[in-house]
């Protein structure tokens, strides 16, 4: 990935992930280890999986659909296309799409989104905790 380009969409390359969406990483590693953007795409009725992300603040742009998001001990919100959430480092997190149609949003990931940084609350083992 050049830091110079333009980075066209190219939605050939989306990966279904094991959260339960639909990815498309439009920018990040290894170009750049302080910022990372994707394309999220959540369909009708689906939610993530409740998770966290250790030392990486993530905010979510809307972009279509409407859904619910929800972040450690706050009460639920709804959102909707044009909406930003911001999510502190370490929080608890999952959006739900209560739309008819596709949820789109941007996650954009502050430093770069790494694997070793995603920690999944619902797997073996885990405990959701209240923030």
């Amino acid at each position: 990935m050049n830091k110079d380009a333009i980075v066209y969409e190219d939605l050939s390359s989306e990966q279904l992930t094991e959260e339960g969406c639909f990815i498309w990483q439009n920018w990040g590693l290894p170009a750049d280890k302080s910022l990372s953007i994707a394309r999220a795409r959540l369909a009708p009725g689906m939610s993530t999986r409740w998770h966290r992300l250790s030392g990486v603040r993530e905010i979510y742009l809307l972009t279509a659909g409407r859904g619910r998001v929800e972040l450690g001990g706050r009460k639920p919100a709804e959102v909707a296309a044009g909406d930003l959430v911001n999510i502190p480092a370490g929080t608890d997190q999952r959006i739900t799409n209560l739309g008819s149609g596709d949820l789109i949003f941007y996650c954009v990931c502050t430093p770069a989104f790494t694997p070793a940084c995603y920690s999944d609350m619902e797997g073996a083992g885990a405990e959701k905790e209240e923030s």
